[in-house]
Formats: C-alpha cells, structure tokens, sequence
C-alpha cells in the first residue's frame, strides 16, 4: 500500500491523499478499533474538530484536531460538511465552514462507514469473549457513554452480574478488561501495561483511568529504562499523587537529569542504580545484576560521584526511587496517544 500512495501521489497529489485516508481507515476497520478512534482519526486527517452524534443512541464523541477528545455541548452548524452515519439520524461532522472538498468527503465517507460498523456491531451482535472486543471495550471503558449503551456493551462481553474486573491500559493505547483476580506476566520483549484497580463494572471508567496512570509509571525493562514492565495502580499508593502533578511539558527536574548524565556515562549503570534503589539489600542487588559485591561496590561509588548524592543511605535510597519514577513519566507522557521519547505527539501515519 506504500509503494501505492507513493506511485499515485507522484502523479496526483490529491489522489495519492485519498488513497492514505482510505488505507488509513481500512486499518481501523480491520484492527476493530471503537468509536473515539474513528472520530480521532477524522479530525487528525481533515485537521479540524470532528464530531459523531447518534440522539437516538444518546451518543456524543467529539475531538479536536490535535487528537485530544473535548466533549463541548454546543450545537452544530448546519454549514459544516456531514456524512449520515446508517439510516438514522446518526452523524458524524467536521466542525468548519463551507463544503467539504474531495479529501474531506473521503474522510467523513470513510469515517462514516466505520462508524457504521461499529455501532451495528456493539449495538445488535452476538455476546463475545471479556476484551476481545475493542469497540465494545472503548463504549464499557466510556465514562460519558449512556449507562444503557454500557451495561449493552457489559451483557455482549459476558461481564454482567457481580463479577470484579480490571481495565489494563497497554503500551500502544490498547485497552482490554480482565476478570479478577488477574495474573499479568512481566516477560522479557513484552509490551508495557498499567493494571487498574479491581471494580464492579459500572465503575471500570475510573480502573481505566487509573490503569493509564500505572502505565506511565511501567518502565520498557531495559538497560535504559530498567523496572517493571507491568505496574497495578493499587501497588503505588503516594506515586498516583506524583504522577497526577507530573507534566511530560513542565520543567525538567535536577535529580533525573543527574541520572541521565549517569546514565550516559557507561550501560551498566542504570540497572545498577535501579537494583541498588530497589534490592533489599546489596547482596540481594548484585546477585540480580549477576556480579561479585566487590564490584558492585566500584560501580556504587563511580555513579554516586556521577550523580551527587549517597545512595547507600534510606534517604538517598528514596531520592533515587524518586528520580526513576519522575523519568518514567517524562519519558512515557499521558498513554492512549502516541508519543516519542520527548513526549511529543505522533500523527497518524500517512501511508499504509
């Protein structure tokens, strides 16, 4: 499909951006992702606020352009380009004036059609298997969803009655629900995952929320960002707080810039801070790293004078901690979008 864009783009570069719209959806389509999805990729293509509303569903789902979703109650324009989603009176709508030209006409047709197919799955099909439907997981993870459309979407999962469960937030912004109790391996080359607090099922939004902040805090268990790679949020107790007021924008703190510059300096040495913060004991860290306590000893004294400060101490022990946790929410800013290593936001991507 790349080669394809490529080939029509250099020959039209009108058609070549139909043809990404198109390969874009398509994609969405067969990955069966939900609704916000949709609505997101709509906005972000056409770059302007997209908006999917269904009266007779009750059902509301706005986005801005930059992928961030503003549910504003405001009424739409009928000049804005509209594309009738099924035979009701289900839209979904670019928020801009005058008439869609071709590019947005595919992208509302598209957008539309998926739409379509979400809504006539999640609202009229078989029962499925706990998480193995997106869209239906997205409508039961939906705080603003319809209480009726979320107890729908609870009976077509196999999720009624008095059973607790969990949302799990994965690296990627992929959501799923877990009966509890739930056994989550940290395998090596696994993806990160932040696991919510056990709930009934109308409470799963507020799991959900708390799972995406436990996933900021999940490190990728490698030598540059050593820790566990699955992190339930009711483990981290006073670190919700930290991670509420930490912002992947504000200013960088002097304790994990000292540990970048540790880090920089030899491979080894942030599995060897962080076994030494987290071990209990020295023994217990250099057993983990696999070397003699003598040497450990040398790599201790080499990073403290990287660093500044005794980590050896109960005090500077927690500093440490401290600064693992900060740099995992620098480098893994608010989950559920795409992001590079400087937090910045990915577009959707362009070819297929």
């Amino acid at each position: 499909m790349r080669e394809l864009v490529g080939r029509v783009s250099a020959l039209d570069t009108e058609a070549g951006a139909a043809v990404r719209v198109i390969a874009y959806f398509d994609r969405l389509v067969q990955a069966h992702a939900g609704l916000e999805a949709i609505v997101r990729g709509a906005a972000m293509l056409a770059g302007c606020p997209a908006c999917l509303s269904d009266p007779d569903r009750h059902l509301r789902i706005r986005v801005r352009a930059d992928g961030e979703r503003e549910d504003a109650r405001t009424a739409p324009d009928p000049g804005w380009p509209a594309h009738h989603v099924g035979s009701g009176a289900a839209a979904l709508r670019l928020e801009r004036p005058g008439r869609a030209g071709p590019v947005d006409a595919i992208v509302l047709e598209r957008a539309a059609a998926a739409a379509r197919d979400v809504l006539d799955r999640t609202w009229g099909r078989a029962p499925a298997r706990p998480g193995e439907d997106p869209a239906l997981v997205e409508l039961l993870l939906d705080a603003a969803a319809p209480p009726q459309a979320r107890l729908i979407a609870a009976r077509r999962l196999n999720l009624a009655g008095d059973v607790r469960v969990r949302a799990v937030a994965e690296e990627g912004g992929r959501a799923r629900i877990e009966r509890d109790p739930v056994i989550i391996a940290d395998r090596p080359g696994e993806k990160r995952q932040g696991v919510g607090p056990a709930v009934p099922v109308p409470e799963l939004p507020e799991s959900w929320r708390l799972a995406r902040v436990a996933l900021r805090l999940a490190a990728e268990g490698s030598a540059q960002d050593p820790g566990p790679r699955v992190v339930f949020a009711d483990e981290l107790g006073g670190l919700m707080v930290l991670a509420a007021a930490s912002r992947p924008d504000g200013e960088a703190v002097p304790d994990v810039l000292a540990l970048e510059r540790a880090g920089s300096a030899a491979p080894w040495t942030l599995a060897t801070l962080h076994a030494v913060a987290y071990a209990q004991s020295l023994r217990a860290a250099a057993t983990e790293l696999t070397i003699h306590h003598s040497t450990l000893q040398e790599r201790m004294t080499h990073a403290e004078h990287l660093l500044g400060w005794d980590v050896r101490t109960p005090q500077g022990r927690l500093r440490l901690q401290l600064a693992f946790a900060l740099r995992r929410l620098a480098r893994h800013p608010e989950p559920g979008r795409p992001a590079d290593r400087r937090g910045r936001r990915v577009n959707p991507p362009s070819g297929g």
